[in-house]
């Protein structure tokens, strides 16, 4: 008997290797060789389980990274911020998971009403690093906004970005951004 999870991870591989148009009873119970009745035990039905399906994608992609990031919520923010990095460019589950629901949240306002709160929970997390750093609101925001940019287009361009030179550009990014007014000076 599979469980809640099992059907969710099954829903989340169906929709990232084929799209939202393919997340339908009869590929879940195929993909987990289970009845529907197993299904709609769990669900009650689509309605439900898509809710939890991106609810579950929330978690995944989401509140873990950040709970992981900090851990150690006394480590330095940088710290915590490379940590970020590093989950998100090692993350096996690949771009095509986040590339998929960004594309449903498109055609469905209840999965564009969840991706708007992720994308607001992802750059709250990130401003709140910046400012722990020693930066005002303003920049925070826009350092955030960068850096969560870099992560979205990098999913975005064919090919993708490998891990490697993703963790270069953010590199290049959070040295930039850390330097503070020292190329101001040369200028001056």
């Amino acid at each position: 008997m599979a469980s809640k999870t099992d059907w969710l991870d099954a829903g989340l591989e169906i929709l990232a290797a084929e799209g939202a148009p393919a997340l339908t009873i009869e590929r879940l119970t195929g993909r987990l060789g289970l009845s529907k009745g197993s299904f709609y035990h769990h669900f009650g039905g689509m309605g439900g389980f898509r809710t939890a399906l991106l609810r579950h994608f929330e978690d995944k992609g989401t509140t873990r990274f950040i709970e992981e990031a900090e851990r150690d919520p006394a480590a330095p923010p940088l710290v915590r911020l490379r940590r970020l990095l590093d989950l998100v460019v090692g993350d096996e589950t690949g771009p095509e998971l986040e590339i998929a629901v960004r594309a449903w949240a498109l055609q469905d306002p209840e999965v564009r009403r969840v991706q708007e709160r992720i994308d607001a929970t992802r750059m709250a997390y990130l401003r709140s690093l910046w400012r722990q750093y020693g930066g005002d609101a303003r920049e925070a925001d826009r350092i955030a906004r960068l850096l969560y940019l870099i992560t979205i287009g990098a999913e975005q361009i064919v090919p993708t970005l490998a891990p490697a030179e993703l963790r270069e550009v953010y590199e290049l990014t959070i040295r930039l951004a850390t330097r503070r007014g020292e190329d101001d000076a040369d200028h001056a």
